[in-house]
């Protein structure tokens, strides 16, 4: 006898709004994002469906700047199932766990690393700051 397992619905809507929710964007700037048709009331009938437009899916998944096939196949219960499976691995082998490194750590090389990381952050931090200029920009000249 074959056994077949339910695969829940995905709801692309809730798996949107998870999404956005994780990237703190508001319904309002994803909406201004999408153009003059959109508004906050159509985000959030948008998150509301079950299935959305393959093309207003792209477009969402653009400005979150994830892959559409994120919001199409996120399934919160399998989610949930490897976090709590990864930690209850982690906890059962904490016990055993080797504090003592085995391999050489070159403090000097660590520190550099470290610079480097931070100036790519920085870079980053510029840039999204630069993008929050450019927005406010175009909301004050569409006024």
């Amino acid at each position: 006898m074959a056994h077949t397992t339910s695969n829940p619905k995905i709801h692309e809507g809730r798996n949107l709004k998870r999404f956005r929710e994780m990237l703190s964007i508001k319904q309002d700037h994803l909406a201004f994002e999408l153009g003059e048709d959109w508004n906050q009331q159509k985000i959030s009938l948008l998150e509301q469906r079950e299935k959305i437009d393959s093309d207003i899916l792209e477009q969402v998944a653009a400005i979150l700047k994830i892959p559409a096939e994120a919001i199409r196949n996120f399934d919160e219960q399998q989610a949930i199932n490897i976090i709590s499976n990864t930690f209850q691995q982690f906890h059962d082998q904490s016990s055993g766990v080797n504090l003592q490194p085995t391999y050489n750590v070159n403090p000097i090389e660590k520190w550099i690393e470290a610079l480097e990381e931070n100036k790519r952050l920085n870079a980053e931090l510029l840039k999204a700051k630069d993008d929050q200029i450019k927005l406010l920009e175009r909301l004050i000249g569409d006024r």
